[in-house]
């Protein structure tokens, strides 16, 4: 269990779906999209082990392409009181040159690198911090900040530490092997919204019909099921109150309705959701 609630808190998502290019450099497949690319998929998913039984296998995150990075930042002001933010990338995925992978990676690493918030996700250990690492490798940036590690954890911001606060993976904490809940079963059965019909497997076939608006759309609901599963597990691990448990509640909700009445229509079958859920949870 994570011991602290940081002045800074970063609960975040990342999605992402196999690379062309690198089909066109391990499998031979060459990138001249559009008509290319689902082959380029194919490949990879057949370099990676497919089957009849499992057609779209887990490929390496090395060999994939981040095309979104969904989270929601909380920050303490100067009073005291928390207050939260949601934060996109691309921030317009119509733009070609906002939705490049290295624009979005050097964007999340200039804002962690420089803000040091405390990081949260779920699995992220194993899969969304390696493959921000290991994408930014192949695209040959710096991570502004983001990998530098103190000689001792207690002397500063370590995201790599398999002992500090710096990165809460919830997964991690919640269980071990197939103990293990998916952000979906731990989220609904608490009360939360899970997935609102589509899931990661959706999101190679989304991104070849051009819906890159609609795969930000998920994911940003994943950032809000990720902050909300983080809030009821610091209420457990007693760093939250019961008041600012609700408190921290009541900010998601009102963050929630000025993004829609800012023009993300999408979230309110986010809130929908919530209110059905909370409505079953009450009878547990």
């Amino acid at each position: 269990m994570f011991k602290t609630v940081q002045h800074k808190v970063f609960s975040f998502d990342v999605e992402w779906i196999p690379d062309p290019l690198a089909a066109e450099v391990l499998t031979g497949v060459k990138h001249a999209p559009p008509h290319s690319l689902p082959s380029a998929f194919r490949s990879l998913w057949d370099y990676g082990g497919a089957s009849e039984e499992n057609p779209q296998p887990y490929i390496k995150t090395v060999l994939c392409r981040v095309v979104s990075i969904a989270g929601i930042l909380r920050e303490t002001n100067a009073a005291g009181e928390p207050e939260l933010k949601l934060i996109s990338l691309p921030s317009d995925p119509s733009d070609p040159d906002k939705a490049h992978e290295k624009r979005i990676l050097q964007s999340f690493f200039r804002a962690v690198g420089r803000s040091k918030p405390q990081i949260v996700g779920y699995n992220s250990a194993n899969a969304d911090v390696p493959i921000l690492m290991q994408r930014a490798i192949v695209h040959g940036i710096s991570s502004s900040g983001f990998g530098q590690r103190p000689d001792k954890p207690w002397e500063g911001v370590d995201y790599f530490s398999q002992g500090g606060d710096s990165h809460v993976d919830l997964a991690a904490i919640l269980g071990k092997y197939k103990n293990t809940p998916s952000l979906h079963e731990i989220a609904s059965i608490s009360g939360i919204p899970g997935k609102l019909g589509v899931s990661g497997d959706s999101v190679g076939e989304m991104w070849l019909q051009g819906k890159l608006k609609e795969i930000v759309d998920y994911n940003e609901f994943d950032a809000f099921t990720t902050h909300l599963v983080w809030a009821r597990m610091a209420r457990f691990a007693d760093l939250f109150t019961a008041e600012q448990y609700e408190q921290e509640q009541s900010l998601v909700r009102e963050l929630l309705e000025t993004e829609i009445a800012g023009g993300k229509a999408h979230l309110n079958s986010f809130l929908i959701e919530w209110d059905r859920l909370l409505e079953i949870n009450q009878r547990i």
